[in-house]
């Protein structure tokens, strides 16, 4: 079982199963919006994951989730101090598998006085590739992390260490609730200034597919109305619009 360790045991936690690079390739250029709303019609109602706000403006990320989830704390089941028993401490084990292009998401309960990663950590998980991380709670050395190019997707940021105040880390690459959305170790997630959206990897190449022929006839569309063209006409697009969309879709 992947979760917090009392007996002093080394820890063995899972790892994830990742995409294709052809499969991120398809998705980087959609954006969190247009993932949001074609989830939508592919059955997935709410893929939004609310709380966590972008805190690097322009950024965005396509990756697979390592997950961390984070429990109520309990003296006798986790040591609260900093650096007592650091491989036991199962917030750094999620880092260990970190490769290049992936993304950490923390299930930390919306926990404001926690910081669940530092300065330290965050420098270890972009030098082995990492892209960003998605947390329902907070981060401390903001202002340092904030340096290393990763994606922010946070809560907020405290001065507080991980465990100082009311919860631990319990469990990684496991299935979490991160902002009120189920993910799943190795599911999908488009984030960049609208927010983040955890994409259920067996529906990864559908929403591929779907949105790229979204962001192209939007791109069409855009063009006409900042020429003037007709809201009505051009967005969405009516039929008369789609035979001088598919005309200028063969000339590209």
């Amino acid at each position: 079982m992947p979760n917090a360790n009392t007996d002093s045991q080394p820890i063995q936690t899972p790892d994830i199963e990742r995409p294709s690079s052809s499969l991120i390739q398809a998705l980087k250029d959609i954006g969190s919006a247009t993932a949001s709303g074609e989830l939508k019609r592919l059955g997935i109602r709410n893929a939004f994951i609310q709380g966590p706000v972008s805190m690097t403006p322009g950024a965005s990320i396509v990756g697979p989730a390592l997950t961390l989830q984070f429990m109520p704390i309990r003296e006798d089941l986790y040591p609260t101090s900093e650096y007592v028993e650091p491989e036991q401490q199962l917030h750094r084990h999620v880092l260990y598998h970190t490769r290049p292009g992936d993304v950490v998401v923390v299930d930390a309960r919306a926990d404001m006085t926690s910081g669940v990663f530092g300065e330290m950590m965050m420098t270890y998980f972009r030098g082995r590739g990492g892209l960003g991380v998605v947390i329902d709670g907070c981060i401390r050395d903001s202002a340092e992390i904030k340096r290393l190019g990763l994606g922010l997707w946070l809560r907020g940021v405290t001065p507080n260490f991980h465990t100082q105040t009311s919860i631990y880390p319990y469990a990684v690459n496991v299935p979490i609730a991160c902002g009120g959305v189920t993910v799943m170790p190795g599911d999908l997630i488009i984030a960049d200034d609208d927010g983040a959206v955890a994409v259920p990897i067996q529906l990864a190449p559908e929403l591929a597919r779907k949105a790229s022929e979204h962001v192209e006839w939007e791109e069409f569309s855009r063009a006409r109305l900042a020429a003037g063209g007709d809201l009505r006409k051009y967005y969405p697009l009516t039929d008369e619009a789609r035979q001088e969309y598919e005309t200028w879709r063969n000339k590209q």
